[in-house]
């Protein structure tokens, strides 16, 4: 089992996750985070962490956000790791309400 990050991280990048988990299993991208599965140690303290909801356990997932397992593997293969917590995007408290915030971005 792994922790996923969603689609409500997508354009506010909200970093407190970063500051509260054990190992260095999140990699930053220009616009969201994502965890690495097989740093990942599945303690679950991110989860509350995230101020707009979007780390889930990988049972938990939601269906309409099962394609960002595979996403998240992938980008943390690409992406270098964060190690502290960082000023979430300018416009992040615009953003963190949207819905299908992946399709309005380049990856």
């Amino acid at each position: 089992m792994t922790h996923v990050v969603t689609d409500a991280c997508i354009r506010c990048k909200y970093t407190d996750c970063v500051d509260v988990c054990p190992v260095q299993c999140f990699h930053e991208g220009p616009q969201f985070l994502v965890i690495d599965p097989d740093e990942c140690i599945d303690c679950a303290v991110c989860i509350p962490e995230c101020p707009v909801g979007a780390i889930y356990a990988e049972p938990d997932l939601p269906p309409q956000f099962a394609h960002f397992v595979e996403l998240n593997a992938k980008l943390a293969r690409e992406w270098p790791v964060i190690e502290e917590k960082k000023d979430p995007l300018p416009d992040a408290e615009r953003w963190k309400n949207e819905k299908n915030k992946l399709a309005g971005i380049d990856l």
